[in-house]
């Protein structure tokens, strides 16, 4: 099935390159619900995410001429929209951050829906409101960029480690290595930070309900 993705894209990719428009709008049909979803896990914010996709398509229309299919081309896409969704986070830096992702695949479904009472399966002495959300958020917020790129295409999207070395032009070993430190990172802000919030040491239920 992957090797007929990569057939597709491919197809579709020298079609444009000769110069076929239909080609390309069918491109951006089949991708702009990825990258619109994928952009709005970085910024958290849908009129972002949609300047997003409106400047990954403009990129992928002018540099599509680079693109030599030595990887897969959703790899190549991914890569313009993590480095889109980094410059508009960048450009905002001075307001108010806002938080983009989940912190785990276990519980990304029920974060990213805003379900917070289905953490009651995790323990049953806290219940996960609006205030630890927030704790989350700002924890997350505070990864460096090439730690929370790796964190969100790798626990938040569920790709493998082999995808997010080809988006992000790493190795996989580098993979493994910034995401295990993106995860202690995390930890160690979560915890400090819900200590200050509540002025106890979170219980060892919470760390383990989000995996960290």
């Amino acid at each position: 099935m992957a090797k007929k993705v990569l057939h597709e894209d491919m197809i579709l990719v020298n079609k444009i390159k000769k110069g076929s428009q239909e080609a390309f709008e069918e491109l951006v049909e089949k991708y702009e619900s990825k990258v619109y979803h994928l952009a709005l896990r970085f910024v958290k914010s849908q009129e972002d995410a949609e300047e997003v996709l409106q400047d990954v398509f403009v990129t992928l229309h002018r540099k599509l001429d680079l693109f030599q299919g030595k990887s897969a081309f959703s790899s190549w896409l991914y890569r313009i929209v993590v480095n889109a969704a980094f410059m508009k986070l960048r450009k905002r830096r001075q307001d108010r951050t806002v938080s983009v992702e989940d912190l785990t695949p276990a519980v990304q479904q029920q974060y990213l829906e805003g379900d917070v009472h289905s953490y009651d399966n995790y323990t049953d002495s806290f219940t996960i409101n609006r205030e630890l959300r927030d704790i989350l958020q700002k924890a997350i917020d505070r990864l460096p960029e090439q730690y929370r790129s790796v964190f969100i295409l790798r626990d938040v999207n569920g790709l493998s480690n082999q995808e997010v070395s080809e988006i992000l032009q790493l190795s996989i070993p580098a993979v493994k290595s910034r995401l295990h430190r993106s995860r202690l990172m995390l930890r160690k802000k979560l915890q400090r930070q819900y200590t200050e919030f509540t002025g106890v040491v979170p219980p060892e239920e919470i760390m383990q309900a989000v995996n960290l």
